[in-house]
């Protein structure tokens, strides 16, 4: 009779436990790529704004910087209620609505236009983008110089051609002429907008709205324009945004004379010529807090064309 062994049992291992990572260290380590640039943005746009803001509290004229102290809302006050300021807010406003308007109405005809199908479409889109593509500076010089100028301008060569008066376009219309330049170069941004909307349209629907006898002028009222609302809406925000905000047309074009001069253009003629940095600040905040409303509508609306994609995948 054989005996039988039997191995002694091996004595359990004991594991060290891993400790992993906490979720907030984690979230920590994703962001943390991300830190230089929020510090480099905090640097470059916050930080003068902050300062921006300090300063239009204060009565402080770079010519007599010994004699600055605090006044207050006193600045503001003054922005609302002078009449040559009160003129250029006014002139922003009108500026404002009139290039939106124009550039969304030929944005959309142009739009309407490369959505079919023709020989060319290609180079006819990319020509139309041009203007947009074009330095503001530039484009303002172009104007009033090769388009504008009383003496050489193409717009008088044209008109001598036929015959026709040769009117000083800048001194007899000129807030209209710096209209005309920024409706010819933010159309080209309105098109792209409007273009993709049209392109995003369900045409199974407007396939069976012809087949029901619905002509073009209806499909267009009823089905095309309803479905561009949002996109109309985002252009419209976003041409407000820059709008709001410019100056190099109307500094190169009339240089803030004959009635042209919007609220940037004074913010420059204040700090720059007045040198007063108080007042200049002030005007500069209410740029700054009218820009923020109409962005924040613009991101509602982005966030709502997302929403809507999404709820059609």
């Amino acid at each position: 009779m054989t005996a039988t062994t039997t191995a002694p049992l091996a004595a359990p291992e004991t594991r060290t436990p891993v400790r992993r990572p906490s979720a907030r260290l984690r979230a920590w380590a994703t962001r943390a790529p991300l830190l230089p640039a929020l510090i480099f943005m905090i640097v470059v746009t916050q930080l003068p704004f902050v300062a921006t803001l300090v300063i239009s509290f204060f009565d402080w004229n770079s010519l007599y910087p010994d004699a600055r102290h605090f006044t207050g809302l006193d600045n503001y006050h003054e922005v609302l209620t002078d009449a040559d300021l009160r003129q250029s807010v006014w002139t922003t406003v009108l500026l404002t609505v009139a290039v939106v308007l124009a550039s969304l109405v030929l944005g959309l005809l142009l739009a309407l236009l490369l959505d079919r199908r023709f020989r060319g479409r290609g180079i006819v889109r990319t020509l139309l983008i041009a203007p947009f593509l074009v330095v503001p500076v530039a484009a303002a010089l172009l104007w009033k110089h090769v388009l504008y100028n009383p003496e050489y301008g193409l717009f008088n060569g044209l008109l001598h051609y036929v015959g026709g008066p040769q009117p000083d376009w800048i001194s007899n219309t000129p807030l209209l002429a710096v209209e005309a330049s920024l409706v010819w170069q933010w159309t080209p941004f309105m098109m792209l907008i409007l273009l993709a909307g049209l392109q995003s349209r369900d045409h199974q629907q407007i396939e069976a709205a012809r087949v029901d006898g619905a002509s073009d002028w209806q499909i267009f009222v009823h089905l095309t324009l309803p479905h561009l609302r949002r996109y109309l809406e985002l252009g419209a925000l976003l041409g407000s945004i820059y709008i709001v905000q410019n100056f190099d047309a109307v500094f190169t074009i009339t240089s803030g004379g004959l009635g042209t001069a919007n609220l940037p253009y004074t913010v420059y003629q204040s700090f720059y010529q007045a040198h007063e940095n108080g007042l200049a600040s002030a005007a500069g905040v209410l740029v700054v807090i009218g820009s923020i409303v109409i962005a924040t509508f613009a991101l509602r609306v982005v966030s709502s064309l997302f929403r809507e994609e999404m709820s059609g995948a």
